[in-house]
Parts: C-alpha cells; structure tokens; sequence
C-alpha cells in the first residue's frame, strides 16, 4: 500500500471553497422539479399535474431509499485517498458502479410493482391513475443511470471534486429541464414526456459523469477482494436501514399533521419547504465534513479528524444561527406572500417559530452523520438511526395527543436532537480508532 499523503490542515476558506459548488448542485435538482411542475402546469390540466406529483413522490422516495450508494461510496474513496491508496479509490468507483447497476436493473424488473404499490397506496382518479402510468413506464429506463449517478457524486465528492460535482448536476438538471419542456410543451407528451426527459437526462448525465471520472477506470488492485466487497455490502446495509429509519421519521411527522386536519397538513407542509432550503447549505457542510473525515480516518491521523470536525462544525452552526435568524424575522412575509389559503396561512405562521429552531438544532445531527458516514462506521449510523426513530415516535405519541400541532413540532425538534444524542455516544470511540491506527 502507498503511504498516505500529508495535506496541510484544513481550513475555514478550504471548506467553503469544497461547499459552495454543493449548495449551488443542490439548488439546481429543487429548481428542476420547479420548471417540471411550471411546464407541465401551463400545458396540462390539474390531472396531469396530479400524475406528475404521484409518480414523482414515489420515485423520490425509492432512489433516496438507494441514497446509501452516494454515501458509502464517498466514505470509502475519502479513507482510500487519505490512506494514499489511488489503486483502492480507483476500485471503489468500479465497484459501486457495479453494484449500483445491477440494483438499476433489479428496481426497472420490479417495475409493476412499484406501481401497483404507489397506484394502491394513493387511490387516485382513475385518469389521473392512467396519466401516472405513462409517468411510470417512461421514467422507469433511467434507474441504472439514476443510480450509478448516486456513485459518480459520492466518488466526486469523496476525491474532493466539488466543482465537477456542480457541472454534473448541471448536465443532469440543464438536460432533464429541456428535454421536459419540448415533450410537454413542444411534443404535447404530458406526464409520459415529463417522465422520457428525466430518464434520458439521467443517462445523459452519466455519460458526462463516466467522462469526468475517467481517471478512475485506470490500473484497480483488488477488485473483486471478498474482504473489499464484504466491506462495501456491510456500509451499505447499515446506510439503508438508517436511511429507512430517517425516511420513516419524515413520513411520521407528515401523517401526525394529517391527523390534525388539512389546514395542519398544509401549513406543515409549507414549512418543510423552508427546512428543506436551509439543508441545501448544511448538508453541503456535513458532505465536507464526510470527505474530511474519511480521509483522516483512512490515514489513521486523530488530529486532522477532530479539526476536521471542529472547523466544518464551526461554519455549518454560524449557517445554522443566520438560517434561524432569517426564517423567524423574514418567513412570516414568505409565507403571507406566497400562500393564498388563509387557514393554511395561519397554521404555518403559528408554528414558524419551531420551524427557525430547526436549523439552529439540527446542525449537529448533519455533522454527526457526516463524521460517521466518512468513517463507515455502519453500526453506529445503523443503531443511532433506528434509536432515534423510535424515540422521536414515542415523542410524539406522548405529546401530540395534549399540545396539537405544538406538540408535533416539539417531537420533530426531538428527532433532531436525538439523533444527534445517540450519534454523539460513539464519538470517543471513533477518536480511540483513530488515534490506535496511527
């Protein structure tokens, strides 16, 4: 094995300068399902945006079931790269493309299921149900692709390529944006032409990817190694079911609003948006601090991980407190704005003030992740996962039943909390491995 590489410490301008393209990559994905929504809602009727809107929520919610493929796949090139070993970074990439092809393969053979399901679950009109269909079976081609992307960002952001990072999202937004807008608007396809642009951009974007990444389909050392492959199968399974605890946790919150009734659901629903703009900026703090973290780990130095932490943890709390600072003072004109129904309106500006506390809370939880996905602890980020999950509901089964919506929001902020709690417990035995690899 090469030795790994000496690197001067990171600091606060190195982090941002790693941040920055994630922000902007994510910002391009959400714009994405904007101009999708406005095309096909100044061509189509209400029930081509219905169909839209049900196919889309389920892909959604299947490839981020697969996001363990992005994360495992940028902890394991981060530790290669800080242990100096490019044959082993290299290996990685070609190994979770592998994987993450054939798992393309296995969702487009599953197909007819995953609609029956996603039809059954949301028991929509008939045409709306066919419309979706048409969705379904176009969108479906693009999964391999889909998910090998999930590599291709994991590795870009494992090597420390942010700005490849954005170009790629650009490639895959840029060509999803205009292949819709010609299928909807120009060929008149409809929801089938929303659901043919994003796969082909998909496979777009990959090619694109491949390209960047050329350099890593050089010289690989051990790529079929029972102990490498053994290793990549356990991260990702540990990743999964985290991820599926964390996906569960959202789908709680969503329904105990539903049961508080529509104006509740709404004005949930409203503020979710707002949490989701302040992880655009976190997360890309947490993914700095997953390369950072994996490379320090992967070279055994407990020095260069805990500053690593200390500084990526330092910005992503400063951005946490100006995402609270702007949400309190200025989402109360956002959501006056923007938003026409008024008993909606008014559930929203009733709890806007839990929905700032978000941010100012839930940085620790993003950095943990981050900290812990970098070093593939799978154990940890599984038992942390699932143990925060089943103390958020009974969270919420103890205080929504009392203080309404209060009460929900006061769980959510829980969850963050204690997947923070729970994350924390492993942290000095992660600096002990550390320090004993040196």
């Amino acid at each position: 094995m090469t030795r790994p590489m000496r690197k001067r410490p990171l600091t606060r301008l190195d982090t941002l300068q790693l941040a920055w393209p994630i922000v902007l990559a994510q910002a391009a994905t959400a714009l994405t399902g904007i101009v999708d929504t406005a095309v096909m809602g100044m061509t189509g009727l209400a029930a081509d945006l219905a169909a839209v809107g049900l196919a889309a929520v389920t892909f959604s919610f299947v490839y981020w079931g697969f996001g363990f493929l992005r994360m495992s796949t940028t902890g394991l090139t981060a530790q290669a790269e800080g242990a100096g070993d490019t044959k082993e970074a290299r290996a990685t990439l070609v190994r979770a493309l592998m994987l993450a092809g054939g798992l393309g393969l296995a969702i487009m053979a599953a197909y007819p299921l995953i609609e029956w399901i996603s039809l059954s679950a949301f028991r929509a009109e008939a045409e709306v149900e066919s419309l979706a269909a048409g969705y379904f079976f176009a969108r479906i081609w693009g999964a391999p692709a889909a998910l090998m992307g999930f590599v291709i960002t994991g590795w870009l952001i494992g090597t420390g390529r942010t700005r490849a990072l954005l170009a790629f999202q650009l490639v895959l937004n840029g060509v999803n944006a205009g292949l819709d807008t010609w299928f909807v608007a120009g060929l008149g396809w409809g929801p089938a032409g929303i659901g043919a642009g994003t796969a082909l951009a998909e496979w777009a974007a990959l090619g694109f990817g491949l390209m960047v990444a050329r350099d890593g389909f050089g010289p690989r050392a051990r790529l079929l190694d029972p102990a490498r492959l053994a290793a990549l199968f356990s991260a990702n399974r540990d990743i999964m079911i985290r991820t599926l605890a964390l996906l569960f946790c959202f789908a709680w919150f969503v329904n105990s609003g539903a049961r508080l009734g529509t104006a509740t659901l709404a004005g949930n629903e409203v503020l979710l948006q707002f949490i989701a703009v302040s992880a655009f900026v976190l997360d890309a703090f947490a993914f700095v601090a997953e390369k950072e973290a994996g490379e320090a780990y992967g070279a055994g130095d407990r020095q260069r991980l805990v500053r690593a932490m200390r500084i990526t943890s330092e910005l992503a709390a400063a951005f946490g407190l100006v995402f609270a600072a702007l949400f309190w003072t200025g989402g109360g004109w956002v959501i006056e704005t923007f938003i026409a129904d008024p008993a909606a309106r008014q559930a929203a500006l009733d709890f806007l003030p839990y929905c700032a506390a978000v941010p100012l809370i839930g940085w620790v939880a993003f950095q943990l992740d981050g900290l812990f996905l970098g070093t593939t602890q799978g154990p940890a980020i599984r038992n942390a996962g699932v143990l925060a999950m089943l103390a958020y509901v009974g969270t919420d089964l103890a205080l929504r039943p009392v203080y309404g919506n209060a009460g929900v929001w006061t769980a959510f902020l829980a969850m963050y909390a204690w997947r923070g709690v729970f994350l924390g417990v492993y942290w000095p035995g992660l600096i002990r491995r550390t320090a004993a690899m040196s």
